[in-house]
């Protein structure tokens, strides 16, 4: 169980960090950054569910948690100590990645082929999970740039790029199945 009595500490003032293991890095590390823009993503999330509710609030309200299990995961270096830790390390699993696949297949079917890109907007929750989209690919970015480096759980980085489709595809489904998409018109402006 997590314990907050205090919320700052003035370890950071220095510009440094603490990862999950005690290891005190910067705080631009890759590391840092791939779990910073995690949070953020959940954060976004955390208003697109302003205009949730039903089955698309109580999925999204899993993904958050997913979300912090992801955090604890990236915020964990040197995966092969895992089993030195004395208590169960927390890392993103395959059936995490399974289950947004199942979840994206199940509204896909709903929808029609796309004929052309859908431009961010319709709905407000739409527009809301097209930004969860684009940070959640900023955030595979910083997590791929990690494992450019350092060892990462390859079930971490699948997750993400699963999660920006799931969004991707969970906004159509919120403007009213895809009819109501914004589509992109190439050349319309000229």
């Amino acid at each position: 169980m997590v314990v907050l009595n205090k919320i700052y500490t003035r370890t950071g003032d220095k510009g440094e960090t603490a990862l999950v293991n005690g290891t005190r890095v910067p705080k631009f590390a890759p590391r840092v950054e791939a779990y910073g823009t995690v949070d953020e993503l959940n954060s976004v999330l955390g208003v697109t569910r302003l205009h949730a509710e039903g089955d698309l609030d109580a999925a999204l309200a899993r993904i958050q948690n997913d979300l912090f299990d992801l955090g604890a995961d990236l915020g964990r270096p040197e995966m092969e100590k895992d089993a030195e830790a004395g208590y169960p390390v927390l890392r993103i699993v395959a059936a995490q990645v399974d289950r947004l696949e199942a979840e994206i297949d199940a509204m896909n079917a709903k929808l029609e082929p796309l004929r052309s890109f859908v431009l961010p907007g319709g709905s407000a929750a739409a527009a809301h999970l097209h930004q969860c989209r684009t940070v959640a690919r900023r955030a595979e970015r910083r997590a791929v740039e990690l494992a450019s480096v350092e060892e990462t759980n390859e079930h971490a980085v699948k997750y993400l790029n699963r999660l920006s489709d799931w969004f991707f595809v969970a906004s159509r489904i919120c403007n009213d199945d895809g009819k109501a998409d914004v589509l992109w018109v190439p050349g319309a402006n000229r």
